[in-house]
């Protein structure tokens, strides 16, 4: 019996073998293929002379793509489509000049932003569109909260007839498990520093702290304010309007079919009309003419896409000889590799060295937009960019949607710290809870015993937490608290009273960042590039970014029609989400780990 067994054993494995083997052979031939049908129907170079513009990138806009770093089966890519910042400014500022187009069309309907601050960014940038004189109209099934501060800007706005504008307003909720680790006898110890720094309330508590409501009404509402006051700029209406919208018109979920409320939009001025594909068609034609061609096999009018416009557009070739480095900090801080969401410090920190290093650098610009997250991955960027700064190098910060925590870590090193307008920041603190099992353990008459030759040798949190230990946790978690004071006192060369009187874990829109001395200046990255060549005293200087090198195969798969692996997201997917995360911290419970990361940092523009 004992040989049968083995011999299926080995059977399985060899046909497991086999299979792996036969899919990766399949999917290499997909590539393979994939590519031959690339280069062979490589598209000759598009006028635009009398064409409209197709402005509808589709993935999450981000200020730097990130891919794996191995190409490995089963050959999973990012959820998303990333679009470059820069790149679609670019595009949107080269049609801005460009006389040969005769009209833009705009539909972000299937675009999210990394944050509020990169939204309006582009938003601001399409309005250049806006001042050029060209026609702009802007098309969506439906108009979420992000998309619609890009149409805004349009002279006409139309929706389809079974569409929705579903623009809801910021915020949301959190998930509180205080309860359910009761229920689950679990026992949390709560070591995190600072009244604000809400990281581990989900753990603690059953509702939202009164600290914590405090600075989320501080930062959300002048965002949403401001929010208000652009779309009533643009559609030349009063605020109040958009914020009787969605109090009473917009339905939460509903992103079809939404009759009433396009009724009100319509009326009120939000947008212009109601068209079905073929009716915007048409109109397109009535405005912009007809396109005859061979290629086309229904009639439409004049077009080519911002993909293969953005290829035409002139690149600067000339030699590297002073150079602006820039290199980014995007994502939750950890030690290892960096990946989609991740600034992983074992990819980021050799980047930065890499920067420095080469002989063209004159100044070194870091673009920050993260929450943080582990100390010693923020102290490992951080070492690199402090070395930069001892090399004599002009070191310049430039925060994006959120640098904050973690963030603010390895931001101390800079000469000069910029932060867009709608930068979050702050949430100086440290959050570390620690869960112990010992209720669990017994409830399942599970017992624990050995010997120690130290008093806390082998100890894990399946057991109690004696009154020592605890004690011992304390300190070692008011310890990084007072280093991580300590570290921004001296960047900012305040005394470290006053650093605690603005740190315990507490956020701040960057205005008042800048008016209570965490910040130098408000402005964008081309401002802080602007800025470092001013210091390293350049007049004619190339901006050189130093980005992780993509694999030929991951770049070649981004290149084909079909991805080989993308996952879908949906209410229900979210929330297992939410709930696996809730519990992940079980997972490496016998590693406890003090985090510098800010949870209420992140605001979704939905």
């Amino acid at each position: 019996m004992k040989k049968l067994f083995a011999k299926i054993s080995q059977i399985l494995a060899t046909l497991r073998k086999w299979t792996v083997n036969l899919l990766t052979i399949l999917v290499l031939l997909y590539v393979v293929v994939g590519v031959g049908a690339l280069v062979s129907q490589m598209p000759e170079p598009v006028d635009p002379t009398g064409k409209v513009l197709i402005l509808d990138p589709a993935g999450i806009i981000v200020d730097q793509e990130v891919y794996p770093e191995d190409f490995s089966f089963p050959f999973s890519l990012p959820e998303e489509e990333q679009i470059q910042t820069r790149d679609l400014l670019e595009v949107i500022n080269h049609a801005a000049k460009d006389n040969r187009l005769s009209g833009i069309l705009i539909d972000f309907s299937n675009a999210s932003f990394a944050g509020i601050s990169t939204a309006i960014t582009i938003s601001e940038q399409i309005a250049t569109l806006k001042n050029s004189g060209k026609p702009i109209i802007a098309y969506s099934e439906v108009l979420s909260t992000g998309s619609y501060l890009m149409a805004m800007h349009a002279q006409e706005i139309f929706v389809h007839p079974s569409g929705a504008v579903a623009i809801n307003g910021l915020g949301g909720y959190r998930d509180y498990n205080k309860e359910l680790l009761e229920k689950l006898r679990i026992t949390i110890h709560n070591y995190s520093q600072g009244n604000y720094k809400s990281a581990v309330e989900g753990y603690t508590r059953s509702n939202m702290s009164d600290p914590d409501r405090e600075q989320t009404e501080e930062i959300i509402n002048p965002i949403w304010n401001d929010i208000k006051t652009r779309v009533a700029s643009a559609r030349k209406i009063d605020s109040s309007i958009l914020q009787l919208f969605i109090d009473d018109y917009s339905v939460p979920m509903v992103e079809e079919a939404d009759y009433n409320a396009l009724s009100f939009a319509i009326d009120k001025g939000l947008i212009d009309g109601i068209k079905t594909y073929p009716q915007l068609r048409s109109f397109m034609i009535d405005k912009f003419g007809s396109l005859s061609s061979e290629d086309e096999i229904r009639e439409t009018y004049p077009h080519i896409s911002w993909q293969t416009y953005s290829k035409q557009i002139p690149t600067d070739d000339k030699p590297i000889k002073d150079a602006i480095a820039v290199v980014f900090v995007q994502g939750g801080i950890m030690p290892g590799p960096a990946g989609p969401g991740i600034a992983g410090a074992e990819d980021i920190a050799p980047l930065i060295r890499a920067a420095y290093e080469k002989d063209s650098t004159r100044a070194l610009v870091v673009r920050v937009n993260s929450p943080g997250g582990s100390i010693i991955g923020s102290d490992l960027i951080r070492d690199e960019i402090e070395a930069a700064r001892y090399k004599g190098l002009p070191v310049i910060v430039s925060m994006g949607d959120v640098a904050a925590s973690g963030g603010v870590w390895v931001s101390t090193p800079a000469n000069t710290i910029f932060a867009e307008p709608h930068t979050i920041t702050g949430s100086i603190g440290v959050a570390v809870t620690i869960p112990t099992l010992e209720n669990v353990f017994d409830w399942a008459g599970i017992n624990f015993d050995g010997v120690q030759t130290g008093e806390h040798a082998g100890w894990s949190p399946a057991l109690p937490m004696n009154e020592k230990l605890d004690s011992m946790f304390s300190r070692w978690a008011s310890g990084a608290y007072q280093h991580f004071v300590s570290l921004v006192a001296k960047s900012r060369e305040r005394d470290i009273d006053y650093i605690k009187s603005i740190a315990g874990g507490r956020v701040w829109l960057a205005p008042k960042a800048l008016e209570i001395g965490l910040i130098d200046n408000i402005g964008g990255i081309t401002e802080a590039i602007d800025f470092a060549a001013e210091m390293a005293q350049l007049e004619d200087y190339s901006v050189d970014y130093v980005v992780p090198e993509v694999s030929p195969i991951i770049a070649i798969l981004e290149q084909l029609p079909i991805n080989i692996i993308r996952y879908e997201n949906n209410f229900w997917s979210s929330f297992a989400k939410r709930f696996e995360a809730a519990m992940s911290d079980l997972n490496s419970i016998s590693s406890p780990k003090a985090t510098v990361t800010c949870s209420q940092c992140v605001i979704e523009i939905l």
